[in-house]
């Protein structure tokens, strides 16, 4: 399974993105997604998984949960928007993640790109930064990354 992971548009979805997840199964969104027309346009290329983030309107978070756990390829996936990092994860995160021992865990909004391994909770970290204007980083960022079985 291929999967292109994005956050932070902010209501702005630049048309590189389809390029970029142009080979890609499903598209997940780690939150802040900004608006309906976003997400929308975002479904119509791709199945997408998506979670609301701290901005995002009553619209949206009707539509997007706060969190989303599932399975792709045996890999048990947890995201969320807030979620810190590892070894400094928020309480929330950090509750969900000893309930439910994720493989993956999945955050955006720290609009910093991150891939790390935390062999304490025993799963793979990922931050796919910013794919917006709006915020503090200076280059969109996302990630396109390959699920198969257990790796």
């Amino acid at each position: 399974m291929k999967i292109g992971l994005l956050s932070d548009t902010h209501g702005f979805l630049d048309k590189k993105v389809f390029h970029y997840f142009n080979e890609c199964d499903e598209i997940w969104h780690a939150g802040d997604i900004g608006t309906m027309a976003v997400a929308d346009q975002l479904k119509q290329f791709r199945p997408l998984r998506a979670v609301h983030g701290n901005i995002d309107s009553n619209e949206i978070r009707n539509v997007f949960p706060e969190d989303i756990l599932f399975t792709c390829e045996d890999v048990k996936v947890l995201i969320t928007h807030i979620g810190g990092h590892p070894p400094r994860y928020n309480p929330d995160s950090l509750k969900l993640i000893s309930k439910h021992k994720p493989d993956l865990f999945i955050c955006g909004h720290s609009h910093i790109l991150k891939i790390q391994s935390d062999q304490q909770s025993n799963l793979l970290f990922m931050n796919p930064g910013a794919a917006g204007n709006h915020g503090f980083h200076k280059i969109k960022t996302l990630i396109r990354f390959d699920v198969n079985r257990k790796k």
